[in-house]
């Protein structure tokens, strides 16, 4: 047994250094750093303040944002001026007053949502995919399959490998951390009762008896546990680490990777129809409005109100589209979740979400083209897998099944805030020929429901900066579309020249310009002088 426990805290060890790869120690910054222009304050922000400082005395037109998310929460002291209201639409009366197919949109729709409640968690795409095809080739054979299913029948065995393997692997995760947990808080409750102390910190563990007591094992354990840890985690905060992460491993064999598990009988659609258009309700925050709630503030938080946070761009009205849970989002939602945005009014749509496997992509094709034709931009996080995005798919992605490459995307990756090798967020994707540029995605603080406000990272944070800085341009001159306002961002980037660690191998570094098609950072003051310029010119 305690050879056996060793092994396990060995192990823990391992994984915990093996999570840390890539991380820098944390730096200082301000807490609106976000907001801060590389030039001017030597922090690696979007410049919003100093492109309003350029901007003062204009007066700019109204952009609706719209967020497909996991939700908003609209009554948010910092947001709750900023959101989007359909004004055609009488609040609360049953009725579809806008006949656009949708009753009492106020705020924006629910794509995940019916009559008698809301998704919260769902599968990952992977799964349905697997659960889809493993009735039709379960007992098929290489020999015995059909030729016309040749091609589906190849990627089905793809599929079932990586699937099963990522399943028992997540198996395996699960009871390493729900084993560790149940010893740490064994010996911890053990050890506080024989020693009469309320916490146990590594000094209480450095007289070891030297028998092979169950007293010695959990001192040995325990104090095995504060050096795997690197020594800085009180017990407490350990054994709370160590039940998220056997939760989030639960989470995964109950809801994620659980074959057996289907939420969508809430919603009441019919899902093999995957260009019916309406269904849903309207509760545009949700069971769990955390991650859209997040997002949005980042777009829009109050800049002038002396609250929480402040946003980065002023001159917008939030939509809040929620066809995001937890796990992956379906692509008949997406689609019409872009389709609501553009017909309702929206100027440009966040889209901080993605996945490896596609089941509806002909929908979602068609609902980037009509975005498209409407000249509506569409903003999307690159994602948290550290890879390269170049030979990576993560869906939607804007090559379209008819040839056509969607000229109103912007992809987007993470950066943090200082200029040193860890500037690119350690899980951040990237793309030489893919990703378009990066913006602020590493320790964001940002608006959460109930009026809260907390830090988060990743893509999905890094998207939103770049929706806000592309309000910003359409606010301030009208006369740009789409296209000349992606393409604003792109040349007005801030290059950094700078040897990266490659998000996801370890000890490969490149230089910064490597790794997105501009090889800069996003940048609001160097957008709207450009800008302006143009204008200048065109009159």
């Amino acid at each position: 047994m305690p050879n056996l426990i060793k092994l396990t805290l060995i192990l823990f060890m391992a994984t915990q250094a093996t999570q840390a790869v890539g991380q820098a120690d944390s730096v200082s910054v301000p807490k609106d750093w976000i907001n801060l222009d590389p030039e001017l304050d030597g922090v690696m922000g979007v410049g919003s303040d100093r492109a309003y400082d350029y901007l003062k005395g204009r007066t700019p037109r109204t952009i609706i944002v719209a967020i497909i998310d996991s939700g908003i929460d609209v009554e948010h002291e910092d947001l709750k001026d900023h959101i989007w209201v359909n004004e055609d639409e009488i609040v609360g009366n049953g009725i579809d007053d806008d006949s656009n197919g949708y009753i009492d949109d106020v705020h924006g729709w629910n794509f995940i949502g019916g009559e008698n409640g809301d998704v919260l968690e769902d599968t990952h795409e992977m799964t349905r995919e697997y659960v889809r095809l493993f009735s039709k080739y379960y007992e098929t054979t290489t020999d015995s399959v059909d030729p016309t299913d040749s091609v589906e029948y190849k990627y089905w065995k793809k599929l079932k490998s990586d699937f099963e393997s990522i399943y028992n692997k997540t198996v395996e995760e699960y009871n390493f951390y729900a084993n560790l947990m149940l010893t740490v808080d064994y010996f911890d409750s053990l050890l506080r009762a024989e020693m009469d102390i309320e916490m146990i910190t590594p000094d209480d563990l450095m007289d070891k008896d030297e028998d092979d007591s169950v007293t010695a094992i959990g001192k040995g354990i325990l104090n095995f546990v504060f050096t795997a840890t690197g020594g800085e985690l009180t017990l407490e905060e350990i054994q709370r680490d160590l039940e998220q992460t056997e939760k989030h491993y639960r989470d995964q064999l109950e809801f994620t990777y659980n074959v057996n598990f289907d939420p969508r009988d809430v919603v009441g659609d019919d899902y093999s129809d995957i260009f019916q258009r309406y269904y849903g309700n309207n509760n545009v925050e949700g069971p769990d409005a955390s991650h859209g709630t997040h997002v949005a503030g980042i777009v829009a938080a109050d800049r002038d109100n002396e609250l929480g946070i402040r946003g980065i761009a002023k001159n917008v009205r939030l939509m809040s589209v929620r066809a995001v849970p937890h796990g992956d989002e379906r692509d008949k939602d997406v689609a019409n979740a872009i389709r609501y945005a553009v017909d309702n009014g929206a100027h440009i749509i966040n889209m901080s979400f993605g996945k490896s496997f596609t089941y509806g992509k002909l929908a979602v094709d068609s609902a980037i083209m009509y975005a498209m034709e409407n000249g509506v931009l569409l903003v999307h996080a690159s994602g948290n897998e550290s890879k390269d995005r170049d030979v990576y798919k993560r869906y939607p992605v804007k090559e379209l099944n008819n040839g056509i490459v969607a000229d109103n995307w912007i992809e987007v990756g993470a950066n943090a805030a200082r200029v040193d090798e860890y500037f690119v967020g350690s899980f951040s994707n990237y793309g030489k020929n893919y990703v378009d540029f990066f913006a602020p995605g590493v320790d964001i603080q940002s608006t959460k429901p109930e009026d809260k406000y907390d830090e988060a990272q990743g893509t999905s944070m890094a998207a939103p900066a770049v929706s806000a800085v592309a309000a910003i341009l359409m606010g301030y001159f009208p006369e740009l579309n789409y296209k000349q306002v992606r393409d604003i961002l792109r040349s007005s980037v801030v290059p950094v020249d700078v040897s990266v660690n490659v998000p996801g191998k370890e000890g490969v570094k490149k230089n910064f310009s490597e790794l997105s098609i501009t090889g800069g950072i996003v940048n609001a003051y160097k957008a709207v002088v450009e800008a302006d310029l143009n204008s200048k010119k065109s009159r």
